[in-house]
């Protein structure tokens, strides 16, 4: 991994919102943790300038940033032909739209995972001729074969390591489910690859799997989304790689130190989506664990952090944990540089109305998270038939999505159920729904809106 002086790390800022007082007796402590990182340089803190193109991998300065594309190149690409084609453009797309410098690779998917350029296990430069040799290999690409995302994992994986760089990022596009290896293998996959890169996944048409896609895009720290019409690859293929060139700082953790006695109950990212990452903690020291928040460019987000305090008297006050943001440093020998730090405080008052009141923005994120859990509980119950467990599941995402503004996930559920009155979350559920209508509200269920200003 490159080193990182503050000249040329973003800056990261935290920002606590909670309501530190509780009644006598009480002990759940919740706050909202906004990190928000500005400025820095685009190339992962090397000038463009030192990362000029080499014949020989690791001759001269390395570039900032790796990208592998994986793509789907199995028998069911070729149904309708017009999919394998768009995957080809968009992937050419993505291409265009490297910074010059960064090193990339295309693997193409079907059983086995082959890296069809540049090929021999290495990673090109980009640059003019380079990326009309990839855009010439993928001309060549064609259908056929099965389905075995985790080899396409861990060869992307291989690849990106090879070189000495800041962000390494995958994107994975596939149209079918993973039929060809079992689930247990891809687990050890993302197991295998998770820490190592951040990867974006989409799911092209209506015939594959949203949990397995998901799936991939949680444990790997990157985005998921459902292209039900392949002519739209190519505009959201230069999306992600766009978004993909942005970042500046790879491997960013969230730090939580607790006093003794405390226990943390949840860590969660909030926003833009909901992502739980209370399972992906690794021990810092005795006190403290970091929890992995991947790649950062100019952006916002939000976190909400979940603790139980011990009970004290009325008066008494402590610090419940500790948030801080790390960058660890990359030979793993020296010490983590803390970029930004908050505190959680707790304050135990017999005033009722200070000890009952409910932060905002604890309660809107509070109320966006079960959102995406009611949406999911909702469409579980409707393919299983059980329409009435259906229809109230699904009449509470309406309701939480009318109070919330968030206006993209209500007109998804309009898709799927008559809304009678939000307000209130009656609905009636749709005798046809769409199977795209259906996916594309399962996929983005975890998107969330920012609170109301």
């Amino acid at each position: 991994m490159a080193n990182f002086s503050k000249s040329n790390v973003p800056q990261f800022s935290v920002e606590v919102y909670q309501n530190e007082f509780l009644p006598e007796g009480g002990r759940e402590v919740n706050a909202i943790v906004t990190v928000t990182s500005t400025g820095g340089g685009t190339t992962g803190g090397i000038p463009l300038a030192d990362a000029a193109p080499s014949s020989a991998p690791g001759a001269g300065q390395e570039p900032g940033a790796a990208v592998v594309l994986m793509v789907d190149c199995s028998g069911s690409m070729d149904y309708p032909p017009t999919k394998m084609r768009n995957a080809r453009d968009a992937t050419a797309a993505a291409i265009d739209t490297l910074r010059e410098g960064t090193r990339f690779a295309v693997v193409a998917g079907t059983h086995v995972a082959k890296d069809v350029y540049p090929g021999d296990g290495r990673l090109a430069v980009a640059d003019a001729r380079t990326k009309d040799r990839a855009k010439e290999a993928l001309r060549k690409l064609s259908a056929g074969g099965g389905t075995a995302i985790g080899t396409w994992l861990r060869l992307a994986d291989r690849l990106l390591n090879s070189a000495d760089v800041s962000i390494r990022h995958g994107i994975l596009l596939t149209d079918g489910r993973n039929e060809h290896e079992s689930p247990e293998d891809l687990r050890a996959a993302l197991d295998s690859c998770a820490g190592r890169f951040t990867c974006d996944a989409r799911g092209v048409g209506t015939d594959w799997e949203v949990k397995e896609v998901t799936g991939i895009a949680a444990a790997l720290l990157g985005t998921a989304d459902i292209v039900a019409d392949p002519s739209g690859l190519a505009a959201d293929f230069t999306r992600m790689m766009e978004n993909a060139m942005g970042k500046e700082v790879a491997d960013v953790a969230l730090r939580l130190w607790t006093p003794v006695g405390v226990e943390i109950r949840f860590v969660k990212q909030v926003a833009p989506t909901v992502a739980d990452l209370t399972a992906q903690r690794t021990e810092a020291n005795a006190r403290a664990g970091d929890y992995p928040t991947g790649s950062w460019g100019d952006e916002s987000r939000d976190y909400h952090v979940c603790v139980l305090v011990p009970e004290a008297g009325i008066g008494r006050e402590m610090l419940a944990a500790r948030v801080s943001l790390i960058l660890p440093d990359p030979s793993g020998a020296g010490t983590p540089q803390t970029l930004s730090q908050g505190l959680v405080r707790a304050v135990w008052t017999d005033d009722m109305v200070a000890s009952t009141s409910i932060n905002p923005q604890v309660a809107h994120y509070t109320g966006q998270a079960e959102l995406a859990q009611v949406i999911q509980q909702g469409l579980d119950a409707r393919k299983s038939g059980d329409f009435d467990d259906a229809t109230a599941k699904l009449g509470r995402a309406v309701q939480l999505a009318s109070a919330s503004g968030n206006q993209d996930t209500a007109k998804l559920l309009s898709k799927v159920v008559d809304v009678v009155d939000a307000a209130t979350g009656t609905v009636r559920l749709k005798a046809k729904v769409a199977e795209a209508d259906e996916m594309t509200l399962e996929t983005r269920s975890t998107k969330t809106v920012r609170v109301k200003k």
